[in-house]
């Protein structure tokens, strides 16, 4: 039985019982009483028991709380490390970037003075090719003149010419 309701009978025996005249004492039935007291004392351990079984329910949740609030704390731990390690790879990875887009930007201009210098040789070569076919151009055109000049001569004064070979 629960025990707020005995103590109710035990406060109605006491209220019910019948006072001594001129004094503060009442008469009450004992038996009622003692049988009261017994289901009392019956009583006070389940309901100790209870209360040990709310007290270590209330442990319990606490316990529980609290392992998942270590846990969220382990967990943001880990995210806020995790983080950090994303800004540290982020770091790492833009100074790598850099650094390969400055080796790149080297190549691509010593490519460039290679590619020039190529280029300035191939035409300095092209043009050295091309003075000496104008200078051949240029004798073959004048051997050319010379002999028809010397024929056109030749073929105004035949005597000449076979005079001086007879």
């Amino acid at each position: 039985m629960d025990i707020q309701h005995l103590l109710g009978r035990l406060e109605a025996i006491l209220l019910e019982s019948r006072r001594l005249p001129g004094t503060k004492m009442r008469l009450v039935d004992a038996d009622r009483c003692f049988q009261l007291i017994d289901q009392m004392v019956l009583a006070i351990p389940e309901e100790i028991k209870k209360a040990q079984r709310i007290q270590q329910e209330h442990d319990r949740i606490l316990a529980q709380a609290q392992e998942e609030a270590d846990h969220l704390r382990e967990m943001a731990r880990e995210e806020a490390a995790h983080l950090a390690d994303d800004t540290a790879v982020m770091s790492i990875a833009q100074s790598r970037a850099q650094a390969m887009e400055e080796r790149a930007r080297r190549e691509v201009e010593r490519m460039r003075g290679e590619a020039d210098a190529y280029a300035l040789e191939t035409l300095m070569r092209l043009r050295d090719e091309v003075e000496h076919i104008t200078t051949v151009v240029s004798n073959g055109v004048d051997k050319l003149e010379s002999d028809r000049a010397t024929r056109a001569a030749a073929l105004n004064n035949p005597a000449s010419d076979f005079g001086s070979n007879t």
